[in-house]
């Protein structure tokens, strides 16, 4: 028998495996090799990340300074430094999310916390791994290139002139609400299920967005949709923004796009009856 399309959205004749929610604490992981391994593959990962991008953006900002912009590749450009960022985290999330999800921003891990879709301590983990990983990737470009990574600040993100601050943490809510929502699109067991017929790599589609947001973004804040790469800059900014726009993110996709929120009610008051 034909199963409605109304009968598909309430649950039934589901074709795809939801994947039950994670405990609140997980405590019991500290017993687990694997949650050390993934927390090393993220901190690992941030370390790639921060030296690869850190060193395009010096490099970039270096160019500038030496008047390259007018010479025939006389620079990566703009849009070299937001390639840079997408491209790397193509590779890295591509390379690490058998091991520990391919996060590598706490910006996402907040998300798929919120989603419980990761226990709080595995979370914590990982974002301690990632602000380590990031100090450690922003000094390897130090130690490699210590007169220019001092002349241009580190490659930290300021917000740029004509810009408030306001329009800064706008601007970070937004970003980083496009790339948590991509995540969350791209890593859908339901989405997958029903677009079978289109087979999406999902690290492509997240480092798609972590570029096309850069395009948007540089000019405003340099771009940090990511905590750990903007770690000892400007908090409100470059904290607070990525995590609202995550959170944001979260809760549209589940309790919207989703409707869990309906589900939820409409089981309880189904066995009330």
């Amino acid at each position: 028998m034909a199963i409605s399309q109304e009968e598909q959205h309430a649950g039934g004749g589901r074709d795809y495996a939801e994947p039950a929610p994670q405990p609140f604490l997980g405590s019991s992981e500290l017993r687990r090799w694997s949650l050390y391994r993934a927390a090393i593959a993220e901190f690992v990962a941030m370390l790639l990340f921060l030296y690869v991008t850190v060193a395009t953006v010096i490099g970039h900002k270096r160019r500038q300074d030496e008047g390259g912009d007018g010479e025939a590749c006389g620079g990566v450009g703009l849009l070299g430094v937001a390639w840079a960022f997408g491209g790397t985290i193509f590779l890295l999330v591509y390379c690490t999310a058998g091991v520990s999800g391919g996060h590598v921003n706490p910006a996402v891990t907040l998300g798929l916390l919120v989603a419980r879709k990761v226990t709080l301590l595995r979370a914590a983990l990982y974002v301690a791994a990632q602000c380590l990983g990031a100090v450690c990737g922003a000094g390897l470009v130090r130690a490699l290139n210590s007169a220019h990574f001092a002349r241009h600040g580190g490659g930290a993100n300021v917000v740029g002139d004509g810009y408030s601050k306001g329009a800064g943490l706008a601007a970070e809510v937004a970003g980083t609400f496009v790339l948590v929502y991509t995540v969350f699109s791209a890593t859908d067991a339901k989405r997958s299920a029903r677009d079978s017929h289109i087979p999406v790599l999902a690290p492509l589609p997240i480092g798609f967005a972590v570029f096309v947001v850069h395009l948007a973004t540089i000019p405003i804040t340099g771009t940090g949709i990511n905590p750990a790469r903007s770690f000892g800059a400007a908090v409100w900014i470059f904290w607070v923004g990525p995590l609202v726009g995550s959170v944001i993110a979260t809760l549209y996709h589940e309790h919207v796009l989703r409707a869990s929120t309906l589900k939820a009610l409409g089981s309880f008051k189904g066995a009330r009856q």
